[in-house]
């Protein structure tokens, strides 16, 4: 790019944040990649290398908004204002309703939606007065369907939907595009990740719950040898929301995954649903 646009991408240790981050500088941004924790960069900085680019590394936890606060200010005052945001940032949790603590609730909710929340509040008066920019947040199929042993991880992407879907119209009339990235199954760190640290609260189940669980990962396991998405994958449709001329607003990015959600969805890029709210704001 002549004039390379900055991005700012959160959750970017590993997975579909680290290689949106590649595919970002690949593709001539200027690409701001932040982690809650720097030291666990390592990954991200040889992928960088392999690939032979650049990235500005930053640490930014999206649970903090001291955090959230400082480090948009870094990275403003280095590379001016942010004109895209990647909400990737995600925790996930397994557990039925029974077995989630307030303490897991609060933490799934912090990162997975009031960590999009803020970090859409902090960039959006920039792009505002800009008159341009794109924010958009990987969701899942978890938003739009529920699943078992996935409530809280579903409550809180079904609120980043409602919000997004609600703010998108009066984004779009000033000139700032919003969308939404719904993968179905992916092979990346963060299954593990999730079972890992649900391991503990898992490992207590009792009748009915465990026999539930046991065949419901058990079917889930199939699911993802067989139809799981890589993050690079994930990672070109995120920057295809970020380059095209009119973005959808809503990605489901499988076929797989449509045919998860066709149940509750008519039309899968969420346009019409934009389109006619910001109809009622009067004309642009």
């Amino acid at each position: 790019m002549a004039n390379p646009q900055t991005v700012l991408i959160t959750g970017a240790s590993t997975g579909v944040g680290l290689d949106t981050a590649i595919a970002f500088a690949k593709a001539g941004f200027r690409t701001v990649a932040t982690l809650r924790d720097l030291s666990r960069r390592g990954a991200l900085d040889e992928a960088a290398r392999a690939a032979g680019v650049s990235l500005f590394v930053e640490q930014l936890d999206v649970a903090s908004a001291a955090s959230i606060t400082d480090g948009l200010d870094r990275v403003t005052r280095a590379h001016g204002p942010v004109q895209v945001l990647v909400n990737n940032a995600g925790a996930g949790f397994l557990g039925s309703i029974e077995q989630t603590s307030d303490e897991d609730l609060r933490r799934t909710m912090e990162v997975n939606f009031f960590g999009v929340w803020n970090m859409t509040k902090a960039v959006f008066p920039a792009m505002r007065e800009a008159g341009a920019g794109r924010i958009i947040s990987v969701t899942s199929v978890g938003g739009l369907i529920g699943q078992p042993f996935n409530e809280a991880y579903c409550a809180a992407k079904f609120a980043v939907e409602g919000m997004m879907e609600g703010f998108a119209p009066l984004a779009r009339r000033m000139g700032v595009s919003v969308s939404l990235i719904e993968p179905g199954p992916i092979n990346t760190e963060f299954v593990a990740n999730v079972r890992a640290s649900s391991a503990e609260t898992l490992s207590r189940l009792t009748p009915p719950y465990d026999a539930y669980l046991a065949a419901y990962m058990g079917a889930s396991g199939n699911v993802f040898a067989q139809y799981g998405q890589t993050g690079a994958d994930i990672a070109a449709i995120i920057l295809e929301a970020a380059t095209a001329h009119q973005p959808h607003f809503r990605y489901v990015t499988s076929e797989f995954a449509r045919q998860i959600v066709k149940p509750k969805v008519v039309d899968y890029s969420g346009d019409s649903v934009v389109e006619a709210f910001a109809a009622r704001l009067g004309p642009a």
